[in-house]
């Protein structure tokens, strides 16, 4: 492997040893120890269920073709599962604001369990049910969980600005630290070991079964629907809300249209980064683009603990390196000319490429903490969960096309 790979991953590593280790009591925010116990279980859970997910994405599509699938089948199995999480995935994530917090993110664990017992099965048409088991988990992973801890930190009594250092720790660990020993036990467990393909869905079941353990044993129950209203009444109630305040309406659009950029980004960089097939080191690639995300969130917790600091504010100026680090791959089509060679290392452009894939994976680190504050501050209690799964609905109709239209085989799918 390449040196430039290592030089890019080390000066993350050490951006991000250093990033928490210059913090001082400004950049923190000062809690109560029952505030401490209470984030801590939530983010021991948080990091289970992100394992389970985690585990799962690199071997998706090998899983798949291991079992003779092509292109075009797997392609509409990945199709499947977007398409499920818009459709029964907004109807099973709305009912947490009705049914309780708790029995959803239950509901998760127990679907995505389900979606990974299906994989041993190589039928096409119990593939397809799993991926509508698992299109369902991901639109109660990012509703259900978000909305109880919400509920749960208001009831309690907490200080609302310490909900930022919960979002922060919890996307800084889950998404970055939790990704990266993901990855790594996943290719133990297929490499190494020679388990099989299965296997990393196996141990996400395991992780899975763990954390709603802990939910069942320890969780106490929330609604965010106190009238229990039925399911059609809900969702209208979700829509005026949406369409009476203008923040709510815009805090969506923004959120699918970053999440939408960031699918893209994982269809394409591949591509992007090895456009004449030169030999780059995927896993090796991932984990650096985690711990960008990493250094985003770290960097997030310290503009959080400033109470005075609007995130619109600073979020504009995400918006924009994010914008312009995507920009990148344009930019270099007119500083190099892709060799007549097929193979070998990485050319200029794709140094140039990974620096600017890094950056945005920062701030993608920054973006998730950070909508998550807005989203706490902005979306009434009573329908978080049916609002949040709302916000999801464009997104997926989003990622379907743009599924609809790439080529499998120029993808590495860290998606599920």
């Amino acid at each position: 492997m390449e040196s430039f790979y290592f030089v890019v991953f080390a000066c993350l590593a050490a951006l991000v040893v250093a990033m928490e280790l210059s913090k001082n009591s400004k950049d923190r925010i000062g809690t109560s120890s029952s505030f401490n116990s209470f984030m801590n279980s939530y983010i021991i859970v948080y990091s289970l269920m992100m394992a389970g997910d985690w585990l799962q994405g690199p071997y998706v599509y090998y899983l798949y073709s291991t079992y003779g699938f092509g292109k075009g089948e797997i392609g509409q199995l990945f199709i499947a599962g977007f398409g499920s999480s818009m459709l029964f995935g907004t109807l099973v994530g709305s009912l947490a604001d009705k049914q309780g917090r708790k029995r959803a993110c239950v509901t998760y664990c127990i679907t995505y369990m389900l979606s990974c017992v299906t994989k041993h099965s190589s039928e096409y048409k119990i593939l397809m049910l799993g991926r509508i088991f698992g299109g369902i988990a991901t639109s109660l992973l990012f509703s259900a969980f978000e909305s109880w801890l919400v509920a749960e930190h208001n009831k309690r009594g907490f200080d609302q600005q310490w909900l930022s250092e919960t979002f922060s720790k919890a996307i800084f660990l889950g998404n970055g630290l939790v990704a990266i020993i993901s990855g790594l036990f996943g290719n133990l467990l297929v490499d190494t070991l020679a388990l099989g393909p299965v296997a990393p869905f196996d141990a996400a079941a395991c992780f899975l079964a763990f954390g709603m353990v802990i939910i069942l044993a320890s969780w106490t129950e929330n609604y965010g629907d106190p009238e229990k209203k039925n399911l059609l009444a809900q969702f209208k109630g979700a829509a005026l809300a949406i369409a009476s305040d203008e923040r709510i309406a815009l805090l969506g659009a923004i959120q699918s249209l970053f999440e939408g950029s960031m699918y893209t980004f994982v269809f394409l960089w591949t591509p992007a980064l090895s456009p004449n097939d030169e030999e780059i080191p995927h896993g090796f690639i991932f984990a650096t683009f985690m711990l960008a995300s990493m250094l985003g969130s770290s960097f997030a917790s310290r503009l959080l603990a400033h109470s005075s600091l609007r995130v619109e504010s600073y979020m504009q100026i995400v918006f924009i390196i994010s914008s312009a680090s995507l920009l990148i791959p344009i930019l270099t089509n007119f500083l190099e000319t892709p060799p007549d060679v097929r193979g070998g290392g990485i050319s200029l452009s794709g140094s140039l490429q990974l620096i600017g894939f890094s950056t945005f994976e920062a701030c993608v680190g920054i973006f998730w903490p950070s909508i998550m504050k807005m989203r706490s501050q902005y979306i009434p209690e009573e329908a978080r969960s049916t609002i949040m799964n709302f916000f999801r609905i464009p997104l997926n109709v989003f990622v379907c096309i743009v599924l609809y239209n790439v080529s499998f085989d120029q993808c590495f799918v860290f998606i599920h």
